[in-house]
């Protein structure tokens, strides 16, 4: 159970330079961790879920030929580059993909799964 102390809610907690454009007009908001639209009375939960959901694991690799285009950073995958492949088959620059999980817990174009 997370403690807030002397505060209402999760979103008494939050720093106000971040707390306020989380929350649309729809009386509701959309989730930092994992971009979701979520109601407002759900927001707390969804919060502490999405806090405790571990990241995506993926399988590191050293590219045998070009394969495309890295979305995170919008550099090529060239030949040698050591690469990340999540369980939904998208590829990203291993550093590039450390890094989005350092902030998100999901794959860039696969915000959803």
């Amino acid at each position: 159970m997370l403690y807030l102390g002397a505060r209402a809610s999760l979103a008494d907690a939050l720093p106000l330079h971040i707390a306020p454009r989380w929350f649309s007009s729809h009386s509701g908001f959309k989730c930092p961790i994992c971009s979701k639209s979520v109601a407002s009375d759900e927001m707390e939960m969804h919060f502490i879920m999405c806090l405790s959901k571990p990241r995506l694991s993926y399988n590191d690799d050293v590219l045998t030929k070009d394969a495309g285009e890295c979305v995170i950073c919008l550099e090529e995958l060239l030949q040698g580059d050591t690469t990340a492949r999540l369980p939904c088959l998208c590829i990203y620059h291993k550093s590039c993909i450390d890094s989005w999980f350092e902030v998100n817990r999901s794959c860039p174009e696969h915000p959803s799964d």
